[in-house]
């Protein structure tokens, strides 16, 4: 499972447009996102010029309020001006610095009670989590709200039932106890139908004696796309608050998107001197993490993984991107580049270094400027055959080029290209 979060804006919209269908639940909630015109999206949301509103970024993190960062009960020109004086300025949250770029606004919505939902899947099943009390007082300990958190675990094979639902819902007052009953029943409808991995309201409360949810929280596990992508309707997963991509990042991000393989590539130290290229999200896990158990985490200047079979062409332009991030500056030092990974299923590994090589070739003098010494080491379907042109490769180049099969072990190679770049000039 692949947790990923989702605006809260998304989180509400999947909400109300599949509770009706679930649970025949209908939500009386309204929100938009913001767009640079507000005459446009006037247009498209006509009950934000006939309401008081509220509106706040939604930017996948915490702690909102207390930073001044939710305007409550506001006109339209109102939110108007709230918008223009912050979208675009950078604040820091959580220790990450980055710009707001997208806010939420809803209907203002007068409250006296306030109540909290979670919903967290893990391996064996779902907890469940409720609570009479909602909204900050949740967070302070030692308050009447912080000790009414009542909550059940729900094995995979059993189903949201009322007996099931019960302890959650039975210190609540008669009259409200079927109607928040059957909202967590239908909530838990929609988090298991469109798998939702995460669902947290705090709070939701009661408009006219229906739920109503305040402020949501929602991820998704996106391992699920395939057979929800018309459910989850062009759902966009954002980056978390504070990363943005350089060029080189979002031009693999494309090629991941076009493609149904899997092709990922982040920066993490532009200067650092060991570089992967690494065939499969597990082998690249253990080659990362190898590097950093043996003390040079600092050095190592990406994270890269290939798989689900990407075609040559495919593979030459994700190693044109990886090899131009590795040679980028040289000063004089050598450097390492960690091409290859575990034992393919059903990748064609002569395939897939058919695209490396080709770009090891266009990129020869860059190489050579680096002093990069690469490393090869891969298993799999015709793994003799590409190991064989990896090789070859080698001799041709004259470039320094050490190839091993299934014989050898991952971590072992990536300590041989530390010792090579550590060791004397």
């Amino acid at each position: 499972m692949a947790r990923k979060k989702i605006r809260e804006y998304d989180s509400k919209r999947l909400l109300k447009e599949h509770l009706k269908r679930l649970a025949g639940l209908d939500l009386q909630i309204c929100s938009a996102q913001n767009l640079r015109d507000f005459s446009e999206l006037t247009n498209k949301e006509p009950w934000l010029s006939s309401s008081r509103l509220v509106v706040k970024p939604d930017m996948l993190f915490g702690k909102r309020g207390k930073s001044g960062l939710v305007a409550l009960n506001l006109d339209l020109a109102q939110v108007a001006e709230f918008v223009k004086g912050r979208l675009g300025t950078e604040v820091e949250m959580g220790g990450c610095k980055g710009p707001i770029t997208t806010f939420i606004i809803e209907p203002f919505v007068p409250h006296n009670q306030e109540y909290y939902l979670s919903i967290v899947s893990d391996r064996l099943g779902c907890t469940i989590s409720f609570s009479e009390c909602g909204g900050i007082e949740l967070k302070r300990t030692g308050t009447r709200c912080s000790h009414k958190v009542k909550t059940i675990f729900l094995p995979t094979e059993k189903h949201m039932t009322l007996d099931a639902c019960a302890p959650l819902i039975a210190t609540l007052p008669l009259e409200f106890r079927g109607k928040i009953g059957d909202f967590i029943m239908g909530v838990f409808a929609v988090f298991q139908d469109l798998d939702f991995s995460f669902i947290e309201m705090n709070p939701f409360t009661l408009v006219n004696g229906e739920p109503y949810p305040l402020d949501m929280r929602g991820e998704l596990d996106d391992t699920a796309a395939f057979k929800n992508f018309k459910k989850w309707a062009n759902i966009e997963f954002p980056l978390p608050f504070g990363r943005v991509l350089s060029s080189t990042e979002s031009f693999i991000h494309s090629l991941d998107e076009k493609t149904s393989a899997s092709l990922k590539f982040t920066v993490l130290n532009p200067k650092g001197r060991i570089w992967t290229m690494v065939a499969g999200g597990g082998a690249s896990v253990i080659y990362a993490d190898t590097v950093g158990d043996l003390g040079y985490a600092s050095e190592l200047g990406n994270y890269a993984e290939y798989s689900g079979a990407p075609n040559e062409e495919e593979v030459l332009q994700y190693a044109r991107v990886v090899i131009d991030c590795a040679t980028a500056d040289p000063d004089g030092r050598k450097r390492a580049l960690l091409i290859g990974g575990g034992i393919a299923n059903f990748t064609d590994v002569a395939t897939t270094f058919n695209g490396i090589i080709r770009a090891l070739r266009e990129k020869e003098s860059k190489l050579k400027a680096a002093r990069m010494h690469i490393f090869v080491r891969r298993g799999g379907p015709n793994y003799q055959t590409g190991l064989a042109k990896m090789r070859a490769l080698g001799e041709e180049l004259g470039i320094p080029l050490e190839v091993y099969g299934p014989e050898a072990t991952m971590t072992g190679i990536c300590k041989q290209a530390i010792d090579c770049i550590m060791s004397a000039s």
